[in-house]
């Protein structure tokens, strides 16, 4: 058809006209050449690039771009010190700037660049100013497109591109078409790319770094690209045409998601509050996808004038929402330390404040909420704004606490844990601020309702050795010195939370766990796939049982596992902390879940920093919380859906203080024991409760009650720790 088939205007407004639908798409389809010179040189920029190329490349087309350096002050200082350091310091500056793809659609999009790259289809060089040892960036912002039949189009204006610009800036473009008597305009266009490309532009250097070329290829180029990415971001599928006015028609709910009928209570029990809530739903029920419907119709409700601020504990989790909010067509701006987000953060708010901008979806941490740069802007918000906490029960802290500002007159927060534990105001704080639960669906309703599987579990006993004993009696005595002066309804001393953290390690390392792991691994689950193994954040020792090991060395209980199951037992295992990066972790899942690749995980915290792994079927769990609101989430996470998961397998590994085994001895037992004994047998009697095999746990707790004379001595009751 060409470029003259086109309905092409002369000028296009980022919030009056979807650039990337009315502009890149449709022109970038008919070409075979595009010419690009952008501001800064970021894997941002080559994201928003990506959009629309995919036809030229289909059509035979070659892309050439021309970016600039983001040279920050001392960069530019250190060149001026040392000419001969100029490339290098360039090339440090231009890495800086390639980060990984949000989501799958922004990896897809690089992972294509990245093959056209490695094909010879598309060419970057990198421009820069010079003059006198002095460097500048080369900010000039034009593009030439050119189709198989000699007609060209030229454009240049403020349009960067990043995705702040294209979705939220207000930024404008100039349109000449070759075949329109603006001949000479398109002619000067080209020979200036022309002379920059080629290096003969005065005072402008243009450099081939093929090391950053590389670079590229090496990080992003994963598979065959997708060429029909454009296709399925924006329109699911559908014709492109249909896609604009999905597009425009802002947030709503995809088709493909249903809420059940508790969800939709929810929403509408928010609605009836004002706005303001507590989702209080079991871990695995679907508290994301009730928040971001709830949005959808608050942001509707509003005409889509809203500007709303969702707030996550972990970096990874903040990811995991960007996925889902998009799928919700929110378009979500990431906010953290992984991100150059302060300018564009800063813009969003003042454009929202002047009017320019209807709307804004910001995705931050708990830490970055807190900082002083987030809260200056927060404080200055004018109109709609709504503050949503995912893992609202985190949010108590003081930090947390004071962002809990009146600026948002719309406000919901979401836990299946929301009481903090040990921290009476701070939970009653989040309840003030919040306000009344919506709804509360629970752990036990979610599984009659089958919207979690059922569970078989099995408590496995072991028993503090005589040292480990004596520490914890130590640590308990220090404890009940500072408890005895605590007031119960404010926060606990840092002193008593150190030494209640201690305590609490010696029970999670507990020696005798690793061999009881050891046993019942290689006498029931050696060959099985999908086991979870969750340890603490303790050392334990890794004994001779091993076979080959002799030594008695003590190491991370985490590393202790991972030799005991790979070397001992010749597994595949792997861990999954929060020393692998996003990506690594999303592989680590996607080997998970295939079982082939890979048996078991061994973990830190995954259970409860939000993490989706419903393929999880069987867990050993080593370490276990002293606060029932956590392990109940522990739990859930486990009981997650998935293919063939008839029901989950749980291992709980409950620590004694003495083996109750043996012949009962007279011995004095002090507060410190009962409060431990308390604590664990709660803990059995509440997974037992919900359990297929409940009466299993029943032989473990006479035994426990006999041998403490639980039914006639109630000691520890007066011992909060």
């Amino acid at each position: 058809m060409g470029l003259r088939k086109l309905d092409i205007k002369n000028e296009y407004r980022s919030l009056k006209d979807n650039i990337t639908l009315d502009f890149y798409i449709p022109l970038l389809q008919q070409a075979v050449s595009y010419q690009r010179a952008v501001g800064y040189f970021s894997s941002s920029a080559l994201i928003e690039i990506s959009k629309g190329i995919s036809g030229l490349v289909q059509n035979g087309g070659k892309i050439q771009i021309v970016a600039s350096p983001y040279l920050s002050d001392e960069d530019i200082t250190a060149i001026q010190k040392g000419y001969e350091l100029r490339d290098e310091i360039i090339k440090c500056a231009l890495i800086r700037e390639l980060n990984e793809g949000k989501n799958l659609y922004e990896q897809e999009r690089l992972n294509l660049l990245a093959n056209l790259i490695s094909d010879g289809v598309l060419d970057i060089k990198i421009a820069f100013t010079e003059h006198d040892n002095n460097l500048g960036m080369y900010h000039e912002k034009m593009g030439i497109i050119s189709d198989q039949f000699g007609n060209t189009v030229a454009f240049s204006g403020s349009m960067n591109e990043s995705a702040t610009a294209m979705l939220l800036n207000y930024e404008a473009i100039d349109v000449f078409c070759s075949w329109k008597g603006e001949e000479h305009r398109v002619k000067a266009k080209e020979e200036a790319f022309s002379s920059i490309w080629n290096d003969c532009e005065p005072n402008i250097r243009t450099v081939n770094f093929p090391s950053i070329k590389q670079e590229i290829i090496d990080r992003y180029k994963k598979a065959k690209p997708n060429f029909n990415i454009d296709l399925e971001e924006y329109s699911g599928g559908t014709q492109l045409c249909d896609s604009k006015s999905i597009y425009k028609k802002g947030p709503l709910i995809p088709d493909d998601i249903e809420l059940y009928d508790y969800q939709a209570e929810a929403i509408e029990n928010w609605e009836q509050n004002g706005f303001k809530g507590i989702f209080d739903m079991a871990t695995g029920t679907g508290k994301t996808f009730t928040g971001l419907a709830a949005l959808v119709k608050l942001s509707q409700k509003l005409s889509n004038k809203l500007g709303i601020v969702i707030v996550c504990p972990y970096q990874h989790l903040v990811e995991q929402w960007v996925e889902d909010i998009e799928k919700f067509n929110f378009k979500p701006l990431i906010c953290y330390s992984g991100y150059d987000w302060k300018r564009d953060f800063k813009n969003t708010i003042e454009d929202f404040n002047l009017g320019v901008l209807k709307s804004f979806c910001i995705v931050t941490t708990n830490a970055t909420l807190a900082s002083d740069y987030f809260q200056k802007y927060v404080d200055k918000i004018k109109g709609n704004a709504c503050l949503v906490v995912d893992e609202a029960h985190n949010f108590g802290a003081r930090k947390q606490l004071e962002c809990m500002k009146e600026v948002f007159k719309y406000r919901l927060a979401l836990s299946a844990t929301l009481e903090r534990h040990h921290d009476p105001i701070g939970t009653q704080r989040l309840k003030n601020y919040f306000g009344e639960k919506c709804i509360e669906y629970t752990l036990e309703r979610a599984i009659k309702e089958n919207k979690l599987t059922s569970y078989y579990y099995h408590p496995i006993p072991v028993y503090l050795e005589d040292d480990e004993f004596e520490q914890y009696q130590e640590l308990s005595e220090k404890i009940r010195r500072i408890s005895v002066k605590h007031n119960r309804d404010s926060p606990l001393p840092k002193a008593l939370e150190m030494l209640l953290i201690q305590r609490a390690r010696i029970v999670a390392g507990a020696r005798q766990k690793l061999k009881a792991l050891y046993d019942l691994i290689k006498e029931k689950h050696l060959h099985d796939n999908h086991l979870l193994i969750y340890c603490g954040a303790t050392s334990a020792f890794y004994n001779s049982y091993i076979e080959g090991k002799v030594e008695n060395e003590e190491k991370r209980q985490i590393d202790a596992v991972i030799e005991m199951l790979g070397n001992g037992l010749n597994m595949r295992v792997t861990k999954f902390t929060s020393e692998e990066s996003a990506q690594e972790r999303e592989e680590i899942k996607q080997n998970f879940a295939d079982g082939h690749l890979l048996q078991a995980l061994v973990a830190i915290r995954c259970l409860d920093e939000g993490v989706n792994i419903p393929r999880i079927k069987t867990a050993f769990i080593l370490a276990s919380s002293t606060n029932p609101k956590e392990y109940i989430q522990r739990r859930g996470r486990v009981l997650r859906k998935a293919p063939n998961k008839d029901f989950a397998r749980i291992y709980d590994f409950v620590t004694l203080p003495r083996n109750i085994d043996n012949p009962y001895k007279a011995v004095e037992i002090d507060n410190c024991e009962y409060s431990l004994i308390r604590r664990e047998k709660q803990r059995v009697v509440d997974f037992a409760e919900l359990a297929i095999n409940s009466s299993e746990a029943d032989g473990l707790l006479w035994k426990i009650e006999d041998y403490y004379k639980l039914n006639y001595i109630r000691g520890g009751i007066e011992y909060e720790f």
